[in-house]
């Protein structure tokens, strides 16, 4: 079986770039393209390809028979033997490994980045890796001599919030869709009118109703062009201004570890108006119970803060140092809480960056049954305070002037 010709767009993966951006919406082909270049990159001695997602619960039923589709479509397999999280050409010498970023004990960043001999770095589904940090621990760790370094993310374009576009197209001032080469990065963008001779007549109708009832859609997830705000926003009735000083407020604490920020938001509501002002304290990673204990006085002084009450430890601690209580939680409590907010105009303090990052990219699952469990560490603190305030809102102890 001959296998079938890669877009000639593909041909810049050769180039002398360290980082390789590859973009695209459905049916572009990209994949596919990116699977069959390092599969016949491992017929090179010297290689050693780190593949990763975000989350990989099985890569020997999801990634790795792909691989092997494109191995035996080239005719090479019997250079390779095949475990559960390798792909070795015996050949060569040269490796395809296959490891999560994301795994149910936590994050393993320290694992990768320890991982030796790396010469290309590959962040399948890109856009689902929020924490740029994360990214730059193992792009840091790829420096094998005498071989090219290559750094490939593969994604579906989500919005221009996400740290890819804000690093490698907006600071290089490069448009989505580009194809080229700027500042040691090479952009291949392709679109399913690159892969028309590989994609069924069915497909293309499917598109073709796609284009004609939402043209939105179509750019997006089709084209692949970028969004200024994620489809299906949680929060759409909101808008950025100073901050009110003079209504009621409450804080609300969500908490987070060795990725995730620790927040505190304020959060000042006006009852009658439907208006609530918001206003990011801190968002900071890496924090100690004392570290967070200390900057919730600074900002929060004698005044309640309902935090997270998932860590009740964490709460007994932090007593010593501030005013904080445990949020409500109960059964449907999350969409509760949104109802509520959701019937209030959010006025947003300018300098809270990370909040309207939040606001444009917190969404809810295409069933609409619940919002993912992403850019929600605002959101969660603002859910807690929110109910607990417009619990309470008629006891007035809890706002201290």
């Amino acid at each position: 079986m001959n296998a079938p010709k890669l877009n000639s767009k593909y041909q810049a993966l050769g180039n002398d770039s360290r980082y390789f951006v590859v973009t695209g919406g459905r049916g572009s082909g990209k994949s596919f393209a990116i699977g069959s270049f390092l599969a016949l990159l491992t017929m090179e001695q010297g290689h050693k390809i780190l593949f990763t997602r975000y989350t990989m619960s099985s890569a020997s039923t999801s990634i790795i028979p792909e691989f092997i589709e494109k191995i035996e479509l080239y005719g090479i397999s019997e250079h390779f033997r095949i475990t559960k999280d390798e792909i070795l050409n015996m050949s060569t010498g040269s490796s395809i490994i296959f490891k999560g970023i994301k795994t149910s004990a936590g994050n393993q960043t320290a694992a990768l980045k320890s991982l030796q001999g790396i010469t290309t770095f590959v962040l399948d589904e890109a856009e689902e890796l929020v924490d740029e940090d994360s990214f730059d621990k193992i792009d840091q760790s790829v420096r094998a001599k005498n071989k090219p370094n290559r750094i490939i993310l593969i994604l579906n374009p989500t919005t221009k919030e996400h740290w890819i576009y804000q690093r490698f197209f907006a600071s290089k001032a490069v448009n989505g869709g580009f194809n080229g080469w700027k500042d040691n990065v090479t952009y291949v963008h392709t679109t399913f009118k690159d892969n028309l001779e590989h994609l069924s007549d069915s497909f293309l109708l499917q598109i073709e109703e796609i284009r004609r009832r939402r043209p939105d859609k179509y750019n997006h997830q089709i084209l692949g062009g970028w969004l200024d705000k994620a489809d299906g926003v949680v929060f759409t009735r909101w808008s950025v201004g100073p901050f009110n000083e003079y209504s009621p407020y409450i804080f609300g604490q969500d908490f987070g570890f060795s990725v995730d920020p620790t927040v505190l938001l304020k959060v000042a509501i006006d009852r009658d108006r439907k208006k609530m002002w918001l206003k990011t304290m801190y968002c900071k990673v890496g924090l100690s119970t004392k570290e967070i204990g200390e900057l919730n006085r600074r900002h929060a002084k004698e005044d309640i803060i309902i935090c997270d009450s998932a860590e009740p430890r964490l709460l007994q601690e932090l007593k010593v140092y501030c005013n904080v209580k445990p949020a409500i939680k109960k059964q449907g409590s999350i969409l509760t809480g949104i109802a509520l907010i959701q019937d209030y105009d959010l006025i947003i303090d300018p300098d809270s960056l990370e909040l309207i990052k939040e606001l444009n990219n917190y969404v809810w699952h295409s069933r609409n049954e619940r919002p993912i469990d992403k850019w929600n560490h605002h959101m969660d603190s603002l859910r807690y305070g929110v109910q607990y305030f417009l619990a309470n809102a008629n006891k007035g102890s809890y706002v201290i002037r």
